[in-house]
């Protein structure tokens, strides 16, 4: 939950759901929101593939998913599950033998679709896999992918067929015993998988993971993502989340992250609030926005830093950072350090200037956060 006792506006419920594990990770209950992304190397390449779960943890992925469409996939999952530092999903489609070398291989999820597994027969051997190697399985359901029988049923792809996917797959698993799963249901259609998802948040009390499949690219793909799961998070729907991106990996999960922070849900790294610039502004804001976003990625303290170009919103925005910068007159501005006026600042000199107020104010949070961890030991 989101709980602001001063501004209870703010306040999100989460839906209550029950927490299994991903390897080290819990998802679901009362876990924090987890973030996750997928490869787009060749899996059978371990070091082109390691080098991107790496840099997708960097970026604060808690979770990274490969595809192992063959043989080759899964023989190096051994070596990049040894060396990942977040766990590891293997992504199953057609082969069900890929998924059992996979669980044996070390992964810390199985995503399997009930739409092209097999039988059940095949789907009771993925489950005594995930069991003997302590994986937990994500029941993938996509608008795309569904079952025949259902299709016939609904004449094409639709929330209720969706949600009866999902349900059937999850009665096979609890038929067999299995309970740590989560479930997805996704689609590229926001109505067809926001409706989709309310309907089975309310069908089963399991872990859910949340996406707008083949979002598209960048630009729309974000816009896309965060109109569809941002409404579902503010509803309480959602324990982990994956936004699917014609882009890098790495993009996945800064906008992933971006969503959870607009909505108090998660906290990482510095929030820039910034103005759109216009003819008042006292300094080129886009320009300065843009270089201090590369400037200041390598901070993962949660804080926040406004950058506005003159008096008309700035000293307000301000008052509610830790860092901030007004644009003025004649070539300088006023920096505020923990929401009071500080000090003059030329514009030449503000950005080297507000990195380093920015990384002393990172520093200061985690000490007092450390020094408050031993108080409570």
């Amino acid at each position: 939950m989101s709980h602001n006792p001063i501004r209870p506006w703010r306040n999100i419920q989460r839906r209550k759901s029950r927490q299994i594990m991903v390897g080290k990770v819990p998802v679901g209950g009362d876990a924090p929101i987890s973030v996750q992304t997928m490869t787009n190397t060749d899996s059978g390449d371990v070091k082109a593939t390691l080098a991107q779960v790496i840099a997708a943890a960097d970026a604060g992925a808690d979770i990274v998913r490969i595809s192992a469409p063959d043989q080759a996939a899964t023989r190096a999952l051994k070596e990049i599950v040894r060396e990942s530092p977040v766990p590891i999903v293997a992504d199953i489609h057609f082969h069900y033998k890929r998924a059992i070398e996979a669980a044996e291989a070390g992964v810390g999820c199985l995503r399997i679709n009930p739409g092209n597994i097999g039988d059940e027969s095949r789907v009771k051997e993925v489950i005594r896999a995930a069991r003997d190697n302590a994986c937990s399985i994500r029941i993938g359901v996509n608008a795309g992918s569904l079952e025949r029988h259902l299709l016939e049923k609904y004449g094409e792809p639709c929330p209720d067929a969706m949600v009866e996917s999902g349900l059937e797959h999850i009665r096979i698993l609890q038929d067999n015993d299995f309970h740590e799963f989560k479930i997805s249901c996704k689609a590229s259609d926001v109505f067809m998988a926001a409706a989709a998802y309310q309907a089975l948040a309310d069908a089963t009390d399991a872990p859910i993971h949340l996406g707008i499949t083949e979002a598209g690219g960048l630009t729309s793909g974000t816009i896309k993502s965060a109109i569809g799961l941002g409404n579902l998070l503010w509803m309480g729907v959602g324990d982990t989340i994956r936004v699917s991106l014609s882009a890098d990996p790495v993009e996945e999960v800064k906008v992933g992250f971006e969503i959870l922070k607009s909505l108090g849900l998660r906290h990482r790294g510095v929030n820039i609030i910034s103005c759109p610039s216009c003819a008042r502004q006292g300094f080129d804001v886009i320009k300065t926005v843009e270089a201090l976003e590369k400037r200041l990625e390598h901070i993962k303290t949660p804080m926040s830093l406004s950058i506005i170009g003159c008096v008309v919103n700035g000293p307000g925005e301000a008052l509610m950072t830790d860092v901030g910068f007004t644009g003025g007159g004649a070539g300088s501005g006023m920096v505020y350090l923990a929401g009071k006026q500080s000090h003059k600042l030329s514009n030449a000199q503000m950005i080297d200037h507000i990195v380093e107020q920015v990384e002393k104010r990172a520093e200061a949070i985690e000490a007092e956060t450390a020094a408050a961890d031993r108080a409570a030991e």
